[in-house]
């Protein structure tokens, strides 16, 4: 009896216990109520030109991150504490609790839909290509790759391109998987690989930044197909699942920027235009392709 006793005021308490907790999560609201009471959020950027980097005066800019910074603002949130990393980290670190928010250079594809809650798009850009100066292998599409053996080319780790190479019918052994945009640009200008492959605005402010010479874009670069229908990327900022409330109230303020012209003054100094626009295309559709 006294054990069966001292079972049930275990039990009591462990529940009691359980219930406190709860009562302590409950009370901290959702993310955007912490945000807004703090006055801060956290995002995690993936370091590339144009989307997210440091100015010469150490600021932190670029597309991403002053779409970010106004929708935020609006929102009655002063401070976007923002941290720049490996593209390959973003998804994990949003997961693991690191981040509020994840953003720049990050496309919607059914695979990252599974795993995080994209906002609406924000942009959407075609696929860019650059060689050894002179084009010593004649390249101008992912399959001139594909149909040279000998060809090799470096994309960065978790790069959407990889997909578009594969289905273009590039081996993996003709893959260099790098982990930033210098380590492609060296990639390249060392002879390790015939071609790099990024975003058309992000190629060319990696170029223009390291001051290759020895490094030509393909000008007549043919877009990458996937099951016979042409390519663009479209991007957006992703946040977790259960973040409802935050990305409601996110996508309602990037509307408000589409609507009003202000999305293009915002990302016009970063080398985006009028064709960049994402115009209607949803999130909801994109997750689905």
């Amino acid at each position: 009896m006294k054990k069966f006793s001292l079972f049930i005021l275990i039990t009591t308490m462990f529940l009691l216990a359980a219930c406190g907790n709860n009562s302590d999560a409950d009370s901290k609201g959702s993310t955007l109520e912490q945000a807004k009471e703090e006055g801060k959020i956290t995002v995690g950027f993936a370091g590339e030109n144009p989307y997210a980097y440091e100015d010469e005066n150490g600021k932190l800019t670029g597309e991403a991150v002053e779409i970010a910074r106004k929708i935020f603002k609006e929102l009655g949130i002063e401070e976007m504490e923002g941290e720049l990393v490996k593209f390959s980290s973003l998804i994990p670190g949003l997961k693991a609790g690191k981040f509020d928010v994840i953003t720049a250079g990050m496309y919607i594809t059914p695979d990252r839909c599974e795993e995080v809650a994209f906002g609406e798009p924000e942009y959407s850009i075609g696929e860019a290509l650059a060689v050894q100066k002179g084009n010593p292998l004649d390249l101008h599409s992912y399959e001139d790759i594909a149909n040279n053996p000998d060809a090799k080319i470096s994309v960065m780790n978790g790069a959407i391109e990889i997909d578009y190479l594969k289905a273009a019918g590039v081996k993996e052994s003709q893959m260099e998987i790098v982990s930033d945009i210098p380590a492609n640009i060296s990639s390249l200008e060392s002879g390790r690989v015939d071609a790099i492959t990024m975003t058309g605005p992000t190629l060319e402010a990696a170029l223009e930044t390291a001051n290759a010479k020895n490094i030509d874009r393909v000008e007549d670069f043919t877009q990458p197909t996937v099951d016979g229908e042409s390519v663009r990327g479209y991007g957006a900022a992703a946040f977790n699942p259960s973040d409802e409330e935050l990305i409601d109230a996110y996508n309602k303020e990037l509307e408000k920027l589409k609507e009003s012209g202000e999305l293009l003054e915002t990302i016009k100094p970063f080398g985006f235009t009028e064709e960049d626009l994402p115009g209607d295309k949803t999130t909801e559709a994109l997750c689905s392709e």
